[in-house]
């Protein structure tokens, strides 16, 4: 059973990744990155990671994808440009998969030697959590990088936002500061006339004996 759905999230996976290259539309794209990280976290499941899997959804699908379909939605993207973009670029993705695939078929290779790295493994005690052990040499050992991570996240937080702020041409964008120190003599201008009649009173008025 755990075979058959490791091959399952496996596929679903392949699948959500490659739709995020090919669809068209980035919205799409980024929708097909969401299902990839949650089919990630599901695998993240069978080898009894939960926290890594909790984390995928919570900080990634939670956060970092609301913030990238907010820049993705606000900014003006030329959808032709990215066309030309994933042909141009096209023999780096296919590198890229040549050496995924060759480490897989590495894998299977070694272990059909008869290497096993799980070979001398001590085991793991039934109260043991590997969340305490992964908080343990995060807050310790690993401080520092996981600071500078957040503020890495920050920055691109700002730089998300700055972007969106930025003047287009033919786009319409709000003064707040002048909207709330408008005065009435800048908007309503009065302006008295002298009572006159109309040219139909007028004419009547005229022509009666």
């Amino acid at each position: 059973m755990v075979q058959l759905l490791f091959y399952g999230f496996s596929l679903l996976l392949v699948l959500a990744a490659l739709g995020v290259i090919v669809t068209r539309n980035p919205v799409h794209s980024a929708l097909c990155l969401v299902l990839a990280f949650f089919t990630s976290a599901a695998l993240w499941l069978l080898i009894e990671a939960e926290f890594l899997a909790i984390v995928l959804v919570l900080v990634y699908v939670g956060a970092v994808m609301v913030l990238f379909l907010f820049v993705v939605m606000m900014l003006d993207i030329n959808v032709e440009q990215l066309r030309e973009g994933f042909t141009r670029y096209a023999w780096a993705g296919w590198l890229v998969a040549f050496l995924v695939i060759a480490q897989i078929v590495g894998v299977y290779w070694f272990k059909g030697l008869g290497v096993d790295a799980t070979v001398g493994a001590a085991p793991l005690p039934a109260n043991y959590s590997n969340t305490r052990a992964l908080g343990e040499v995060l807050y310790t050992q690993y401080v520092y990088p996981f600071e500078l991570a957040a503020m890495l996240l920050l920055v691109a937080i700002v730089a998300a936002i700055a972007l969106t702020m930025r003047r287009r041409p033919g786009l319409k964008a709000q003064d707040v500061a002048k909207q709330v120190a408008v005065r009435r003599e800048d908007r309503v201008r009065m302006i008295k006339m002298p009572a006159e009649r109309r040219d139909a009173d007028r004419a009547g008025g005229e022509g009666a004996p």
